[in-house]
Order: C-alpha cells, then sequence, then structure tokens
C-alpha cells in the first residue's frame, strides 16, 4: 500500500485534482479498515468530508481525530512526507474501526454484511471499506460538477484496482446505484441485474422505487491483473441515504448477500 499511497499524495498537488474541492490538507483514505486482513470489502464513492471536519468544518483533533492531516503530522506540505509519515497514515486506516469511526454511516453497512461473517469491528473476521475515489472532498459528490467528478475519477480511476490486487479481498459489496454504475465505467464490465421485489422502497404519490441487485466476477480492473477471481455483488438502494430504506429491506439485502456468498464458498 505504500506505493499506492505515495502516488496518492502525488496527485493532490496535480491539475486534475486542484477544483475538484478536495480537502487537500487531508490525507488520501486508501482503506477503512484492515485492507491487509479482509476478504471483504465494500466500496463507496468518497470519504466524507466529516472524516476530518466536524459539524463546523472545524479540523477534527485529539480523540475525535480519525485521519491524519498535514497540521497532525507536522507537515507545511505534502512535498515533505517521509516514510515515517505514510506509516502513521496507514497505521489510521488499519486501525480506523478500533478509534473513532463515523457510525452514523458504517453501522448500517456493516449489519448489511453481517451475514458474511465479517465485520468492519472485529479484529479477526474483519471487513474494510473502500471508495473508487480516495479523496475526501468539502462538499458531497452529488453536488459536485459532472467535471469535477470526471477530473476525480480520471485521476484516481485506477486506485481500486491496484489496492486489490495487493489485498486478500475476494467478495466486493457495492453500496448503491451510483457506486455501481461508476465501477461498471472504471471496469468496463457489465454486471447481471434482478429484480428485487423485497427491496421495494413504498412511496404515496409515486410508483415505488423498486430494488435491484447486481452480480459479477472480475480478475482485472482498470487493466490492473489482480491475480485472482473477485465476486462483485450490489444493491441499487444507497444503505445510508436513500430515502425510505426500512429494516427488512435491510435484512432482504443482508439476506441476499449472505446466501450469494455461500454459494460461491461451496
Amino acid at each position: 500500500m505504500y506505493s499506492t499511497l505515495t502516488t496518492l499524495i502525488d496527485r493532490l498537488d496535480s491539475s486534475a485534482v486542484s477544483g475538484t474541492d478536495v480537502i487537500r490538507w487531508g490525507s488520501p483514505v486508501p482503506s477503512f479498515g484492515d485492507l491487509s486482513n479482509a476478504a471483504v470489502a465494500t466500496l463507496g464513492l468518497n470519504p466524507s468530508n466529516r472524516e476530518f471536519v466536524d459539524e463546523s468544518g472545524d479540523e477534527l483533533e485529539g480523540i475525535s481525530r480519525r485521519f491524519h492531516t498535514l497540521k497532525s503530522l507536522g507537515l507545511s506540505s505534502w512535498e515533505e512526507v517521509d516514510a515515517r509519515h505514510l506509516h502513521m497514515i496507514i497505521e489510521s486506516c488499519r486501525s480506523y474501526f478500533q478509534g473513532n469511526p463515523y457510525d452514523t454511516w458504517f453501522k448500517k453497512l456493516d449489519q448489511v454484511i453481517s451475514g458474511t461473517n465479517s465485520s468492519y469491528y472485529s479484529s479477526t473476521s474483519c471487513a474494510c471499506h473502500l471508495d473508487l475515489i480516495p479523496y475526501a472532498t468539502s462538499r458531497k459528490w452529488t453536488e459536485l460538477s459532472p467535471q469535477q467528478r470526471s477530473s476525480l475519477l480520471g485521476s484516481a480511476g485506477d486506485t481500486l484496482g491496484l489496492l486489490l490486487r495487493d489485498s486478500p479481498v475476494r467478495i466486493l459489496i457495492l453500496n448503491g446505484r451510483s457506486v455501481v454504475e461508476q465501477f461498471q465505467d472504471i471496469s468496463g464490465v457489465c454486471l447481471k441485474t434482478e429484480v428485487m421485489p423485497t427491496w421495494s422502497l413504498p412511496r404515496q404519490l409515486r410508483p415505488d422505487v423498486r430494488g435491484v441487485s447486481y452480480r459479477g466476477v472480475i480478475d482485472t480492473l482498470s487493466g490492473i491483473a489482480l491475480g485472482r477471481d473477485v465476486v462483485v455483488l450490489g444493491f441499487n438502494h444507497n444503505i445510508q441515504s436513500s430515502f425510505g430504506v426500512t429494516n427488512e429491506v435491510i435484512r432482504a439485502i443482508r439476506g441476499w448477500i449472505t446466501q450469494s456468498v455461500e454459494e460461491v464458498s461451496q
């Protein structure tokens, strides 16, 4: 992960990243949790700004801090990074769920993957979380302009392949339709879809929002050979932000993931 992290830090000063609302004083986030020890990983779009700032927009400090920044590392610019700083950043990623994790976001997703016998919060059967773009932005992904999103995907689109290649991950779970769409774009893979009636979200004055599952297998990503097959599972509802995602729907998605993982494990 050291070489990948070095590349991500170098890209913070690139023209592709400047002007994209990336929090450039915050470190890249290659993973949430111990990627080197995870067989299951979930996938999102990019880290929340709340990984670095509080509700008032002030930098998290002390026991509230989640990831390193220029300030916490004692640096004036990323050009000063050395091996010690890289180790500190990677350690903050590895131990994320033992510190001050953003549980408002992760607890629901941990429930979804619990049937795989993995958890973000386990030290033995650990799962981890990855993002397509390992940079936090000051605004939500959906609030960025199409040009900003395109620049970030172009700058960091190979990161996921590099991280998966150097990890033991065999199950990759995509959280939400936007993640699925962007993943298919960078991978060139068209995942198999299936309408899931038990995942429907009811609407009073409009048709229900149907549930859709996605499934596929990859052995390369962004031109990077992974050295093994990785099973990709996804769902169209964003567990944290899709309106009307009930506990029943979460349990239904968890059941499908559990069954799918059991099938490929036989």
